[in-house]
């Protein structure tokens, strides 16, 4: 069967994975709303998590990135805990936190509405081959999802570059699972970060308790307790 990663969120141009070797720091600013990029609103819990990262070194000095599925959006650090840029994402079509077993195996024809979500979790991400001589970076290799640019041409029903450029995340979920990013952000950004070693990934809930998804957020808050 044509698996989920031949279309890669809806890209059909970005073909068939290849098996791959599997592949986070300071605390996160919190800032006021702006249209700016670099300065966009995050939500409690990716500010939280990202405290935990800092305070614990849960990054083991790899570059990191959290995804903040509340406001679609993805922040980026480097393995020293500096921040590298903020920017709007696309993500799963449906709310949700866990992939669908045999999700990453499926036509995409066989993928319900329901099945289309980013799963939540930590997922160590390392670049791997894609068809077409291209190489993406792989978050959860079972489940073929993947952090990679704005498909392009892709479908203009779809408008995903508006969707990535209105002033609300209500309208930033379009894809099967994967994580779009922005063209130019891919390859000045993530890239140089990633490629060497790759790095962490942690995806906030839509539903979860944070505690379910990263549950070491448990033992820092004792440690935090003990001081």
């Amino acid at each position: 069967m044509i698996s989920l990663f031949l279309a890669l969120a809806g890209d059909p141009a970005i073909g068939a994975k290849a098996k791959i070797a599997p592949p986070p720091p300071p605390a996160l600013s919190h800032v006021a709303p702006s249209a700016a990029p670099d300065t966009m609103e995050l939500s409690s819990g990716a500010i939280r998590v990202s405290d935990w990262i800092a305070a614990s070194g849960d990054n083991h000095g790899l570059p990191y990135a959290i995804i903040d599925k509340a406001t679609a959006s993805l922040i980026l650090f480097d393995g020293a805990g500096k921040e590298r840029g903020r920017t709007p994402v696309l993500i799963g079509i449906a709310i949700g936190d866990d992939a669908t077993p045999g999700v990453g195996s499926k036509d995409l024809s066989e993928i319900g509405p329901a099945e289309k979500t980013t799963p939540a979790g930590r997922f160590l991400a390392k670049f791997g081959p894609a068809a077409g001589r291209q190489r993406i970076l792989w978050v959860d290799y079972a489940t073929s999802v993947a952090i990679h640019p704005i498909p392009t041409p892709g479908k203009k029903s779809e408008h995903r570059r508006e969707r990535m450029l209105s002033p609300t995340p209500d309208d930033n979920r379009i894809t099967f699972g994967c994580i779009n990013v922005p063209t130019n952000f891919y390859a000045k950004r993530v890239k140089p970060l990633f490629t060497r070693k790759g790095g962490y990934v942690y995806i906030m809930p839509d539903t979860k308790a944070l505690e379910t998804v990263f549950p070491r957020l448990m033992v820092q808050a004792v440690l935090d307790n003990r001081r």
